[in-house]
């Protein structure tokens, strides 16, 4: 069996239910299978050679999603472009990964400008053969491809979206796709009454969530505009009842003018993931949607479901530092510097094995040797493990500061600093400081109308976690930076601070 299969025996099961409903029509799951049937015997006549790369760049759409779905029907090896990238970077993944098909929304023509690879334009009406609609029409009828492959071919190539160092292309293989598609369908009990809200991008963590929709008879909503209030007018007019977003994009719903719990009768599952949610947030967002929200723990390397945290498991305050525990086909685990396994209690590095993790890097296999060791990835996160097996995460490896001998990790100065009723969301970093080894500095964006200085904030941290944790200055930022999935940039907040560091 393949990812695909989920998608297909949806179709035969649920003939007459509506799989894509989109601002320009609804797409029953009988229509959307013949579609990506006719559109992987198009891109399989457009390249005849298993396992080539398709490269997609386009925005949320049911294009986008028959598209992928196509792509992976024909065993072919789907590379997500995101839309919001440069077109360096675009054309770095292109030039890495040598896509023989750019599948591209006309918006992103400018991105792959010179680029290699025969071009599919996705939108609109035209039948030209040059278009998904053209290349569905030349195919109609097509039989569904049969696949031979191994469990550990590559799926898809997903370029790491981190905030730090240059981005490594993360070979996914099937079996990874399997493992992440019954853990999310065991993990939130979706069901055919399913209608999630396509607001994260396709090309990052809605991907995730594509298949197991399906496989369960749901449906995908596709926004029909972009922003926080296209997201509330789903959920309140076209009856959404899950969606996988950032914490960003929450904080923003909660914050739209006349808000309410109301604005989302239907919903029963809000999944965040992308960035941590410190507690003091989790009870606000609990006490404005309800008992829905629910979170996962994953990487590219091992995409989005190591661990998971139910809405019951958010019920115990206590476990609201947590990112939940272990899901099926992986195991987790807390290791030392020497290879060894911690036990219960203690901080090292979190590593993982089993069939979610990465067969590699894409052509880089000494970066691979380095992460994937005796079988286990090594995250570069730093946690915990509870006698309850959950997992409490520390910070980045690199993002631990070290100052005056003593290991602060940023996200307990992040919860703490996040309790004060002025702050909207901060980050916590260090910088280098001839006494002191590091010092702890915090960057912060304070809530619309809301003020603290400096001292106020400080005092506040101090009150809570003492002398060494607390932040030697606090540097204010109207809009914290951020990357184009929402993730706060701390290596740019980090360099902006160093910039105005006085020197010697």
């Amino acid at each position: 069996m393949f990812p695909i299969d989920f998608f297909w025996r949806a179709a035969q099961r649920w003939p007459d239910r509506i799989a894509i409903d989109a601002p320009e029509g609804a797409i029953r799951y009988d229509a959307l299978a013949a579609r990506v049937a006719a559109l992987a015997a198009g891109l399989t006549a457009l390249d005849p050679l298993p396992q080539s790369c398709v490269g997609i760049c386009a925005g949320n759409s049911a294009d986008h999603i028959a598209a992928l779905l196509a792509v992976l029907a024909c065993g072919k090896v789907w590379v997500p472009l995101n839309p919001k990238s440069t077109r360096p970077e675009i054309r770095r993944i292109v030039d890495a990964t040598e896509p023989s098909i750019l599948v591209l929304d006309a918006a992103c023509a400018d991105l792959l400008e010179g680029a290699p690879g025969a071009r599919v334009l996705a939108g609109g009406d035209t039948t030209s053969a040059a278009t998904l609609a053209g290349l569905a029409q030349a195919y109609a009828g097509a039989q569904r491809p049969a696949l031979d492959l191994p469990d550990d071919a590559t799926q898809a190539i997903k370029f790491t979206g981190g905030t730090t160092g240059a981005p490594k292309g993360v070979m996914q293989p099937y079996r990874a796709w399997m493992a992440n598609i019954s853990n999310q369908i065991h993990a939130w009990g979706f069901d055919e009454h399913e209608r999630y809200i396509v607001a994260a991008p396709i090309t990052h963590g809605t991907s995730t969530y594509l298949l197991p929709i399906l496989a369960q008879g749901g449906c995908h909503v596709v926004l029909g505009g972009a922003g926080a209030e296209a997201v509330r007018a789903a959920f309140r007019e076209r009856g959404g009842t899950v969606c996988f977003m950032p914490p960003t994009l929450v904080y923003m719903l909660m914050a739209l003018p006349g808000a309410s719990r109301a604005d989302f009768p239907r919903l029963r599952r809000l999944i965040y993931g992308g960035a941590p949610m410190p507690p003091e947030k989790i009870r606000q967002v609990r006490d404005f949607f309800g008992p829905v929200l629910g979170t996962t723990y994953g990487q590219t390397e091992a995409p989005q479901i190591l661990t998971v945290m139910r809405p019951e498991d958010f019920e115990d305050p206590h476990n609201w530092a947590a990112v939940g525990r272990t899901t099926w086909f992986s195991d987790v685990a807390i290791m030392a510097p020497d290879g060894r396994l911690l036990p219960t209690g203690e901080v090292g590095e979190v590593v993982a094995r089993g069939d979610l993790l990465m067969t590699g890097y894409w052509r880089l296999p000494e970066k691979t040797a380095e992460t994937l060791v005796d079988g286990w990835l090594h995250t570069g996160d730093r946690g915990l493990i509870d006698g309850r097996g959950y997992l409490y995460l520390k910070d980045r490896l690199k993002d631990m500061v070290i100052t005056g001998g003593f290991n602060v990790y940023p996200v307990d100065v992040e919860n703490a600093l996040g309790q004060h009723p002025a702050v909207h969301e901060c980050t916590v970093f260090g910088l280098p400081d001839d006494k002191w080894g590091e010092t702890v500095q915090a960057a912060v964006q304070l809530r619309p109308g809301q003020q603290a200085s400096e001292a106020e904030l400080i005092a506040f941290v101090r009150e809570r976690l003492g002398p060494v944790q607390t932040p030697k200055h606090i540097h204010f930022h109207d809009s914290l930076p951020r990357s184009p999935v929402g993730k706060v940039l701390k290596s740019a907040v980090r360099d902006a601070a160093l910039a105005l560091a006085p020197t010697a």
